[in-house]
């Protein structure tokens, strides 16, 4: 890249971030656009309801915190390189994180396009619905879904999500955003010990929690349709968050180009494919450090594809109707990018096979049809669940940075 092209692609970065974090003023939110392309109007339809929350561990009285200096007195040696953990412009929780989220009623959700992409979370039999439109410019959402604690979060500079049980031993955690990455990726801090964590693979990689890594929880990105179909009686976060955002409206237009550089990363590409070109990670289903990587433009063109991971068979689905929140200004308007699911593909002691068809994933020993949520819509199977694996949605040079070694399924 040249020396020019790199610096306009960080001084673009850095205007993102500054927008993101920035709020706007009073006249920006009086609700009227202006005729010569200025301010956009902000609503916030529905003031949303609170939902029980587990208590969060009080911050520990005596700590060293790695929030401003990872390699400070007294604490463990970093698991990374602390000067690859750069600042991305804000400052800790410059993005501000939402601790009380409020929701609303699938019903009494009227600001959400079909298309647009949601985080959709389901715990113990509850069912939840992060939309991007808001995540993206709050990137950390500390809820207690199914009775669980967790942690959803989103990164758009790696176009990644990931949501997380916050217990670790006796303590239950709350993050915050630090304002930092690391291999342009979100870096958290927990608010009890003020430790540094990779949202990517959700490790503590500074602080007195260093080499602490969270259990992630299956999340699947999704359009609000689908989610909303598969789970009538969801829940959604409600724009109800006690900050002022343009919500529906990207601040990164144009960032998922796969002919732009990701911002600040400093790190080598695995020439198999461009930086920005988006595949689909899956960890290992035994636990293992094995990884693999299907790019999005093979997924999008089979519809389904089967592969073999540390000895496992696993099947991944691509259904079109969602958009990229990455790309137009309005994220309803965004190019089609669809959905994904990955699951075990063996169910019952039974290893299925798939066909994609107009009216879903239909395997090839009971005709049964499947969503891309791995459910079962109709046939004999009709009601069951495939078991699904943990996986992300992202950029190849954030799954190749965090999974140096991974297979490319082709």
């Amino acid at each position: 890249m040249s020396k020019g092209l790199k610096f306009l692609t960080v001084a673009m970065g850095l205007a993102l971030f500054a927008t993101a974090c920035s709020t706007p003023t009073e006249a920006d939110s009086s609700g009227d656009s202006a005729s010569d392309g200025g301010s956009p109007s902000i609503s916030y339809e529905g003031e949303g309801f609170e939902v029980e929350q587990i208590e969060s561990t009080p911050k520990r009285e005596d700590f060293t915190s790695a929030l401003h200096n990872p390699v400070a007195d007294g604490l463990p040696e970093p698991l990374v390189d602390p000067t690859e953990i750069q600042s991305g412009g804000p400052p800790p929780d410059g993005i501000p994180p939402i601790d009380d989220p409020k929701f609303l009623e699938a019903d009494d959700v009227d600001f959400l396009e079909d298309n647009e992409p949601v985080l959709g979370l389901e715990i113990n039999g509850e069912a939840r619905a992060y939309p991007i439109q808001i995540m993206i410019w709050h990137e950390v959402v500390n809820d207690t879904v199914g009775g669980d604690p967790v942690t959803v979060t989103y990164c758009p500079l790696c176009n990644s999500a990931v949501a997380v049980d916050r217990r670790v031993g006796d303590e239950i955690l709350d993050f915050g955003t630090s304002g930092l990455l690391f291999n342009s990726s979100l870096v958290m801090y927990d608010r009890q010990s003020e430790s540094l964590w990779t949202h990517f693979t959700g490790e503590a990689v500074a602080g007195e929690m260093t080499g602490t890594t969270l259990e992630t929880v299956p999340l699947s990105t999704v359009s609000w349709k689908e989610w909303r179909e598969a789970n009538p009686d969801t829940l959604v976060l409600s724009r109800d968050t006690g900050e002022t955002r343009p919500y529906g409206q990207n601040p990164y237009p144009g960032y998922d180009d796969v002919e732009n550089a990701p911002f600040l990363f400093e790190g080598e590409v695995d020439g198999r494919l461009s930086a920005q070109e988006r595949v689909l990670g899956i960890s290992s289903p035994t636990g293992s450090d094995d990884a693999a990587a299907i790019a999005l433009s093979r997924l999008q063109e089979d519809g389904v594809v089967a592969a073999e991971i540390d000895g496992v068979p696993v099947v991944a689905f691509h259904t079109d109707g969602t958009a990229s929140a990455l790309e137009a200004f309005e994220i309803s308007e965004g190019r089609d990018v669809g959905a994904t699911g990955v699951f075990k593909s063996t169910f019952e002691g039974q290893e299925l096979t798939f066909t994609s068809t107009e009216e879903g994933f239909v395997d090839d020993q009971t005709s049964s049809v499947w969503n891309v949520l791995g459910e079962a819509q109709s046939g004999s199977l009709a009601g069951s669940q495939l078991e699904p694996l943990d996986h992300i949605d992202t950029f190849w040079f954030a799954w190749g940075a965090f999974n140096p070694e991974t297979e490319l399924v082709t």
